[in-house]
């Protein structure tokens, strides 16, 4: 009978931009090529290091993009991410996102804190949040939107209001192309707020 000996085997770590430990796989050495493969670019004729383009590896049979910049593995291409070192203050987010889109997340901003006075401004998860006791309501930057995250309870209860806009479960998707909804996302803040539904 085959018994595989465990005594070697090859892990794989993945740290974020700042260091902290992401994830580890450890898998036994001689399961077979396809348990860790991860490609050059001389093997695969594709990106590699360098190139602008991310590296590909293979996870258990998922093709992985890695990110050129901060060495990050996503399961999807050119995945969207905050690559560097995390911001410490909304206006440093706010600074590190393209000048093209900084008066949009400021306007944002001025309606989240005219509308939550009492509520601390903070950094979670890398985005911008609102905080009393808990997580109230976070916004993010991407490349063509403002992720507005009030949480599932206020996608249904402004579902009315937000019929022009992409929202799935607890997101709102802002346009870049549209104005600020200051006053929708006022209220949608203020009603996180006062009924305690957060994200």
């Amino acid at each position: 009978m085959f018994e595989p000996k465990l005594e070697t085997a090859a892990a794989l770590l993945g740290f974020s931009c700042s260091g902290r430990l992401l994830f580890l796989f450890t898998v036994p050495l001689g399961l077979g090529a396809g348990a860790i493969d991860i490609p050059d670019r001389e093997a695969t004729g594709g990106p590699g290091p360098g190139d602008g383009q991310g590296t590909g590896m293979r996870l258990g049979g998922i093709k992985m993009w890695t990110c050129p910049k901060c060495g990050r593995a996503f399961k999807r291409q050119e995945q969207s991410h905050y690559c560097g070192k995390a911001p410490e203050t909304v206006d440093e987010y706010i600074a590190a996102q393209p000048e093209a889109v900084q008066g949009y997340l400021k306007e944002i901003r001025e309606a989240l804190c005219a509308a939550l006075p009492e509520a601390e401004e903070r950094i979670s998860w890398s985005m911008p949040t609102y905080w009393k006791g808990h997580n109230i309501i976070q916004f993010a930057g991407f490349k063509n939107h403002v992720g507005l995250y009030p949480g599932p309870e206020a996608v249904r209860e402004f579902s009315e209001r937000l019929k022009g806009y992409k929202t799935s479960k607890g997101t709102i998707q802002l346009p870049y192309s549209g104005t600020v909804p200051a006053g929708l996302i006022s209220d949608i803040a203020r009603w996180c707020y006062e009924t305690g539904n957060h994200p």
